[in-house]
């Protein structure tokens, strides 16, 4: 990921500089591109559970062996996938000697949480009256 990606899922090391919510500020179009590579990865229900055994691992970590009996798919196609989740910011990788390992990377998926959800405490809006009505 470029930079401009980091900043747009808000990694950065300066205090304050990670980007608003999505429920407490628009997204810009950088950031609305940016986000939509991710989703598009996760848009995939073979990248979706990948991402989850993954996440799901005791240790944190699995090895590539491990992943392929899972799925009724080739060798290629499932690193094809693991590829696309790689390239997204949400997973890496280590290879060590014949085997990959992959495991998950949770500040991708902390601020993707963060980015959707609401700030804590903050009450959800009443969707009962339209907004200025008189009670």
């Amino acid at each position: 990921m470029s930079n401009q990606d980091e900043l747009a899922l808000g990694r950065t090391d300066e205090p304050g500089a990670c980007c608003p919510g999505l429920l407490t500020a628009p997204l810009d179009e950088d950031q609305a591109v940016d986000l939509a590579k991710v989703f598009k990865a996760l848009g995939d229900p073979v990248r979706l559970r990948l991402l989850s055994i993954i996440a799901s691992r005791a240790g944190g970590e699995v090895c590539v062996c491990d992943l392929t009996p899972a799925f009724d798919l080739s060798q290629p196609t499932i690193s094809h996938h693991l590829k696309l989740l790689r390239q997204a910011g949400l997973i890496d990788c280590e290879r060590r000697g014949t085997w990959v390992y992959y495991w998950l990377l949770p500040e991708t998926t902390d601020r993707l949480a963060g980015i959707l959800s609401r700030p804590v405490g903050e009450p959800l809006p009443d969707r009962r009256a339209p907004a200025g009505a008189a009670s």
